[in-house]
């Protein structure tokens, strides 16, 4: 974070050439794909839409919060959430109801 490409810069990972602001996304699947194989684990099993599935997912078990979860995964409509999530509907809807605004 403190290189001087990171100064000012609104990616976490800015790209190396001026016009690029950002690294493409087969840099970050490399650089996904060597995270995982350095801690040991099959490189093949995880991918970059893994560990964002993952990560919702882990969301929405600890909070049952659907909204938070579509505004992250920046879906326009819940039921596309809940399809991605795996949640049946009325689950999904109890839940919601459950939690008081």
């Amino acid at each position: 974070m403190r290189e001087p490409l990171m100064v000012g810069s609104e990616y976490l990972w800015p790209g190396r050439f001026h016009e690029r602001l950002h690294i493409s996304t087969r840099q970050y699947a490399r650089i996904v794909r060597e995270w995982v194989t350095s801690i040991g684990l099959e490189a093949s099993a995880y991918g970059t839409h893994s560990m964002r599935r993952t990560k919702v997912t882990q969301i929405y078990k600890k909070t049952g919060n659907l909204r938070a979860v579509q505004l992250l995964l920046g879906h326009t409509k819940m039921d596309s959430t809940v399809r991605y999530l795996g949640v049946e509907l009325e689950d999904a809807l109890a839940i919601a109801e459950a939690i008081e605004i």
